[in-house]
């Protein structure tokens, strides 16, 4: 016969369970501030170039032109596009659903060059 003390052992093991559960695949990221990524646009090349994120775990890129118009866009991660305008800061939300590699390139012609205007996003566990 199962006593109140054998009833609240499984009820405070259940509740643990689920509270690690939750910390272990990321239940509670939404808790953690967003990391800001400062990327800079210029003829022709994106700096960095190669930006490593988390999968999962929020992330602002904060972009800025150092000279022109640029595009900005990810076709593979959930087709993320953005225009860079001179003098303005332009900010992408991005939450990675998996891990990989994709590639992002400047898909507004900005001159001779233009198509090495090219980067990676990594997205790691």
């Amino acid at each position: 016969m199962k006593t109140a003390e054998d009833n609240l052992r499984v009820i405070i093991t259940v509740i643990m369970t689920f509270t690690l559960i939750a910390f272990a695949t990321g239940v509670f990221a939404a808790d953690q501030p967003e990391q800001v990524i400062k990327v800079t646009a210029k003829k022709f090349e994106y700096s960095p170039s190669v930006i490593t994120i988390k999968k999962g775990v929020p992330v602002i890129l904060e972009f800025t032109s150092l000279d022109r118009v640029h595009g900005f866009t990810v076709p593979d991660l959930d087709g993320i596009r953005a225009t860079i305008e001179p003098g303005k800061t332009t900010r992408i939300r991005i939450v990675a659903p998996k891990t990989g590699s994709y590639d992002f390139h400047c898909d507004l012609f900005c001159g001779e060059g233009h198509e090495d205007m090219t980067g990676k996003i990594i997205v790691v566990e």
